[in-house]
């Protein structure tokens, strides 16, 4: 039996009845297909889709490249935004704390590389939100070289105190996009990052890594 094929089915099915694009379908089998059928009608026409540069020769990976980077630059103009007049300085400070909030306390490097940060800047964070008592650190009961950093009472008081005005610059970021092509992203995007986790963790010497890259990933 195919199990991830029935998986996919019943994630297909979930993503059907939490989109608020299916009051126009009937709840049954063939309101389903017609949903589906829509749902997906935005990526038929992929091969056809036009950009700026193409016909000078410009590539879809490059158009990708620097419109993910354009995404990034977006995000961040909306979350210095979203923290103006607080105590924080930067994006990177509330994402560590949403991160320790919602996953718990972990290790120093294991936060950093969940941010995927190199350690002298994600240690600078780090640093920043103790300096803040917004987090506490302890010795590591496994290890004692790692240090365990976990979010405080002021630490998740002032991430309440903000996340009305984070969310409000995550729905912006999200502009225009239907509920269907949200869900599309979402895909698109975890596809794209679990392709690139594996490389970023593997530490690769940065003067030979394209070329190690390319040989070993994408041939």
């Amino acid at each position: 039996m195919n199990y991830k094929l029935i998986k996919d089915l019943l994630e297909l099915v979930e993503n059907f009845e939490k989109s608020s694009d299916n009051l126009s379908y009937s709840q049954d089998i063939t309101g389903f297909k017609k949903w589906l059928l829509a749902d997906h009608s935005t990526l038929k026409n992929f091969s056809e889709a036009n950009w700026e540069g193409k016909d000078k020769g410009r590539s879809a990976e490059s158009v990708n490249s620097t419109n993910l980077v354009h995404l990034s630059r977006f995000a961040k103009y909306y979350s210095k935004a979203a923290i103006a007049n607080t105590d924080f300085s930067t994006q990177d400070e509330f994402i560590y704390l949403i991160n320790l909030n919602v996953f718990g306390e972990m290790t120093k490097m294991e936060l950093i590389k969940k941010n995927m940060h190199d350690k002298p800047a994600g240690m600078q964070i780090i640093n920043r939100l103790i300096k803040q008592n917004w987090v506490e650190q302890t010795n590591s009961s496994l290890d004692k070289r790692s240090k365990i950093i976990r979010i405080t009472p002021k630490g998740i008081n002032s991430l309440n105190c903000i996340m009305d005005e984070i969310r409000k610059a995550t729905l912006i970021v999200s502009g225009n996009l239907s509920s269907n092509e949200k869900n599309q992203l979402i895909y698109l995007l975890n596809k794209l990052e679990n392709f690139h986790i594996p490389i970023y963790q593997s530490e690769i010497e940065k003067k030979e890594s394209l070329k190690i890259i390319i040989d070993r990933y994408l041939k």
